[in-house]
């Protein structure tokens, strides 16, 4: 006898539960067409995932299950439909799935495994459930489970102990780097060792600093993928059964680590403007590598017509920076003007005159041409409703090397995440589809252009240097004495940690970003501002 089930790899709106209870019936309409039978989505379907504090509103929750009551009436009677809610029972809330079948429950799962470590908070909301979920469908056993679930040998074996010869597994799981390979890889290993089939869908989308990339997939019994869905594209795909064995059938690639890296901060762009409800995108285009990377992410996710690049020069700024920002934005197609920041540069200086008599001339006056750049950049977005993208990247916002309410200000920050070295291997990486930035942007040394030929290496360790030294104390809290060990200056040790520890109230002031590594500024690490705390003693 066979079975087809269907993979819906969609893309929902946290709180917006209407709008996600109509996601919900068109795409089971959708899989019915496709002639399956089951069709499954991912975590937390009708709500989104995550949907934070949201959880602890007793209206929300009450909203929620109002609509699971609704869909089990709505939906078309010929397709059983898995979804993800956040159930209320008593005084305890459960991240659960329902079976829903011929306007009726047929059954409902609790997850059981709760993650609490990196973005995850789910204890802070959840109570974990304590038993399995088997349900009879056609001529299967179908276990349930959620997420988490699947990577604790046990629940899998208990699902199999209640009968169940074919898992159905719910996701949110966010991207990073190399996530999607580990997810399979885990997933096959388990499969393997309790010889029992497994669905696995994945939801798809940008919310806030998160990505979903989808990739859902299909295992067989023996630990093999028979079934793989495109990564960052939504999608509904259907695999078939046959005496509970899937026939392979369509399996996508999968992106490289750079290719995947590039489609998530793409993602990540349109997802934040569209679900925000943003006209389209601004930034500051200085000539740059790094506004040059951000320009082509936002024309990418956006198309060039919702997209505006601003040229602020100044009497630092070189004429090739000037040159290769008109360049890059012809070549994209961007609309783009040029404002000249000295008249405004010269108004305050003269405003502060007397106060800073006597002074020398410091960091404060490279700060005052950074801040006059964000109040023209924040002024035209305002207007022109168009959400205001930074530039920084994760090397420089990890050692303060910016200006907070100068180059520190808009309302998105893509590349946060994303350290230096990796700039440049995206843009490459970006160069390869079309030729969009010219080649002197990024083999000429990095500068702010904020002093007379000042470039990044005047105040900092080589990026080739430096970025090592911030993924081990950053990303895997390796101690100063761990990294010194490793092969690393003393000297650029220090430098690099102490920036890092005096920096915490900047990036707290910071933009949500993109994740995509494993360490994030932001829900993956929680430092505090105020803390006598410091990595290199002495």
């Amino acid at each position: 006898m066979t079975l087809k089930i269907a993979l819906a790899q969609t893309n929902f709106l946290v709180g917006d539960i209407a709008a996600n209870v109509q996601n919900i019936i068109q795409n089971a309409r959708q899989a019915q067409q496709l002639g399956a039978d089951l069709v499954v989505f991912p975590e937390l379907t009708v709500t989104g995932y995550p949907a934070e504090d949201l959880l602890l509103r007793q209206d929300f929750i009450i909203a929620a299950n109002d609509a699971l009551d609704q869909l089990a009436t709505l939906l078309p009677e010929a397709i059983a439909v898995v979804i993800g809610f956040p159930e209320r029972d008593g005084g305890r809330l459960y991240n659960s799935a329902a079976v829903l079948h011929q306007g009726k429950v047929l059954a409902v799962y609790r997850k059981r495994a709760l993650p609490n470590y990196g973005v995850f908070d789910e204890q802070r909301y959840f109570t974990a459930g304590d038993k399995p979920c088997v349900f009879p469908f056609k001529s299967a056993m179908i276990g349930l489970t959620i997420c988490e679930d699947v990577w604790h040998p046990g629940i899998i074996d208990a699902n199999k102990r209640e009968g169940a010869n074919l898992l159905l597994t719910l996701n949110a799981s966010p991207f990073n780097a190399g996530k999607s390979q580990q997810r399979e890889a885990v997933i096959c290993t388990q499969v393997k060792a309790a010889e029992i089939p497994l669905v696995y869908v994945n939801q798809i989308g940008g919310q806030d600093e998160l990505i979903f990339d989808g990739a859902s997939f299909v295992v067989d019994a023996r630990g093999e993928v028979v079934f793989r869905a495109e990564e960052f594209k939504e999608q509904i795909g259907v695999v078939e059964f046959a005496d509970l064995k899937p026939i392979k059938s369509f399996c996508a690639p999968l992106y490289t680590p750079v290719a995947s890296e590039y489609q998530a901060l793409v993602l990540g762009i349109r997802d934040y403007v569209r679900k925000n409800g943003f006209k389209g995108a601004l930034l500051g285009l200085s000539g740059g590598i790094d506004s040059a990377l951000v320009l082509a992410l936002a024309v990418d996710a956006l198309g060039a017509d919702k997209v505006e690049a601003v040229l602020m020069p100044s009497r630092y700024t070189q004429a090739m920076s000037i040159e290769d920002a008109v360049w890059e934005a012809d070549a994209l197609g961007v609309k783009h003007h040029t404002i000249p920041i000295d008249t405004a540069v010269a108004a305050f200086s003269g405003l502060l005159a007397d106060i800073f008599a006597g002074t020398k001339q410091d960091t404060t006056e490279e700060n005052i041409q950074a801040r006059c750049r964000g109040v023209i950049l924040m002024a035209i977005s305002n207007k022109q409703g168009k959400l205001l993208l930074t530039t920084g990247n994760k090397s420089e916002m990890s050692v303060g090397y910016a200006t907070l309410y100068g180059d520190m200000a808009g309302g998105f920050a893509p590349i946060k995440d994303v350290p230096k070295l990796l700039v440049y291997r995206l843009t490459r990486y970006r160069n390869g589809l079309s030729f969009v930035i010219p080649e002197r942007v990024l083999t000429r040394p990095p500068s702010a252009e904020l002093a007379p030929d000042q470039v990044d290496q005047d105040s900092l360790p080589p990026y080739e240097v430096l970025d090592p030294i911030l993924e081990r104390y950053v990303e895997l809290d390796q101690s100063a004495e761990e990294i010194i060990a490793a092969g690393y200056r003393r000297e650029d040790v220090a430098r690099a940690i102490g920036l890092v520890d005096r920096n915490e109230y900047k990036r707290r002031q910071s933009p949500p970003c993109i994740r995509i590594t494993e360490r994030a500024f932001g829900r993956d690490r929680r430092y505090p501002i105020t803390s006598g705390y410091r990595g290199m003693k002495g």
